[in-house]
């Protein structure tokens, strides 16, 4: 499969989004009629409340749409993903293309297999795609990220129980990556993760971005994070994106009552801070992480 490096690695036009229900009176729009770009090398934040509609689509981004069941439906508009249309798509096509799309869901940590080890988990999608790929490159490929998200390389002998929240969710940005993908979609990466945590999170994606190149969509529910990790952000308020673009900006010029009210909660976050930065948590945080391997 070809993809697109030259035009927008994501391109939504007026994209709607549905959850599958028997009942119309549960068939909610989860996202309704949003446009927007990421330019190749480029990383949106899009940070929201709960029930915005911010993790549906970082799903439909990460190809985790128009597969029934639970998964949302798109019903009005489409977006591209590294010059393809996702609306309609084959599920072969899908697959191809997903090999290019790197996912990290809420908590992707704690999905790790327990009957593997740390190793064999980061592999795993290498023999997923080839059973017949060389091993020792494989390990090298493993080690090498193992490394970049700041794990000692012993960790790959471990098992997920004998790592923290946050040394796991360590392991899955390495999975995630083990295939280079254009593309990285991070829903909530620093969830349930102690604050004091969250910065080394979002540091090893940030580092990860800078020094190979990908695209990215960052899901978050702090405003703290959106600075950490880029300068370009969509808010999304009930299912509609009410401010996007550079996010000085958008603060500085809030055009919408949310909007309006996430800007004065940062001015009085730095009253209350004195400079230290503002922290703007919009969901719980929870469970204190320890750094070192079990």
């Amino acid at each position: 499969m070809i993809v697109d490096t030259v035009g927008p690695a994501v391109a939504a036009r007026d994209l709607s989004l549905r959850y599958h229900s028997d009942n119309p009176q549960t068939r909610s729009i989860a996202v309704d009629g949003v446009s927007f770009d990421i330019a190749p090398g480029e990383v949106l934040a899009v940070v929201g409340e709960t029930g915005s509609g911010k993790s549906t689509l970082a799903k439909t981004v990460a190809l985790q749409a128009e597969r029934g069941g639970a998964s949302p439906a798109i019903t009005g508009g489409g977006v591209t993903v590294l010059g393809h249309q996702v609306r309609g798509i084959s599920r072969r096509r899908r697959d191809r293309l997903g090999l290019y799309v790197g996912y990290l869901p809420q908590e992707a940590g704690d999905d790790l297999s327990p009957r593997l080890t740390i190793g064999e988990n980061v592999a795993e999608p290498i023999f997923s795609r080839d059973r017949h790929f060389d091993q020792d490159e494989a390990g090298q490929a493993v080690a090498t990220l193992i490394d970049a998200v700041r794990l000692p390389l012993a960790s790959m002998n471990k098992y997920p129980h004998e790592l923290s929240k946050g040394q796991r969710q360590r392991v899955a940005i390495a999975r995630a990556m083990i295939l280079e993908p254009r593309l990285l979609v991070a829903d909530d990466p620093t969830a349930g993760i102690d604050v004091t945590v969250r910065g080394a999170i979002l540091d090893i994606i940030v580092s990860l971005q800078q020094e190979r190149g990908f695209s990215a969509l960052i899901v978050t529910a702090d405003l703290g994070e959106v600075r950490r990790v880029s300068n370009r952000v969509a808010v999304m308020h009930r299912g509609v994106i009410v401010g996007y673009g550079d996010l000085e900006t958008v603060l500085g010029d809030p055009q919408h009552p949310y909007v309006k009210s996430l800007a004065a909660s940062i001015d009085t976050t730095r009253q209350l801070t004195a400079g230290h930065g503002p922290f703007v948590a919009l969901e719980p945080v929870i469970e204190r992480e320890d750094l070192s391997v079990r």
